[in-house]
């Protein structure tokens, strides 16, 4: 099965966190200091029990203030020290002002898992965890979208040498592979129809691959309705196996 670039390689190590008992205005320190909107709460193990958002804050505050008669929480009022700003929100801690439980990402998932979690909680940046579930890093969208910036002779590269040679077993030479734009085209032929279908599935699976062109041919057809007839001489049953073993299974 082709591997994708995992979460560890392209997150953020050096993170900025907050503990349990870090304050409100301490939080919105961090936050402007290191122009970010958002950071992981950890606990004394670098374990990740919460997440606090610029969002969150600003709703905080916003309630504090309505209390009070105003309108709404503006986020230069919060950054002044706490200036213009309910006290009482200003000595809020992390632990009442997180989310949790939180949402992270394993450094060993690939960046396809990492964006799905992003887009199914609604999230711009996602902590990420070791199998100790500690704290080794934080990923943001801009960091999965770069994959997508991998240049064209690499993404060609990673076709031929790992999804072609390495995982399919198809020499090189049988197909020809053009990158353009992450656009991948193939062209050429292979034994069968039914090798079609995953070759090109995998090609989709590599990191920076936007879509596949599907320019290729085979030198037999078979169908699922036509499993009486042996597979021809040149496709030899231990390359099947073989391509079993890999995660290329026939359709």
């Amino acid at each position: 099965m082709m591997k994708h670039d995992m979460v560890g390689t392209v997150m953020t190590s050096d993170v900025v966190r907050a503990t349990a008992d870090t304050t409100f205005r301490e939080i919105v320190h961090l936050l402007d200091d290191h122009r970010i909107s958002g950071l992981p709460v950890v606990d004394g193990s670098q374990r990740v029990i919460g997440v606090i958002s610029e969002s969150g804050l600003l709703a905080h505050a916003a309630a504090a203030e309505d209390r009070q008669g105003a309108h709404h929480a503006r986020w230069s009022s919060l950054i002044r020290k706490g200036q213009d700003t309910d006290p009482g929100v200003m000595t809020l801690t992390a632990c009442r002002l997180m989310t949790r439980p939180a949402v992270y990402a394993y450094a060993h998932e690939s960046i396809a898992e990492a964006a799905r979690i992003m887009a199914r909680h609604g999230i711009e940046r996602l902590p990420v965890v070791d199998e100790e579930n500690r704290l080794v890093g934080i990923v943001t969208r801009r960091d999965l979208l770069k994959v997508f910036l991998r240049p064209d002779a690499e993404i060609r590269r990673v076709v031929v040498e790992d999804v072609l040679d390495r995982t399919c077993w198809i020499p090189p030479a049988t197909i020809d592979v053009e990158v353009r734009d992450g656009v991948v085209t193939v062209s050429g032929q292979l034994g069968q129809r039914s090798e079609i279908p995953p070759v090109l599935r995998l090609i989709q699976q590599v990191d920076g691959v936007v879509s596949v062109v599907d320019r290729l041919t085979c030198r037999y057809e078979n169908h699922r309705d036509d499993r009486s007839k042996e597979p021809p001489p040149n496709l030899a049953p231990d390359r099947l196996r073989g391509e079993e073993r890999r995660g290329v299974r026939s359709q």
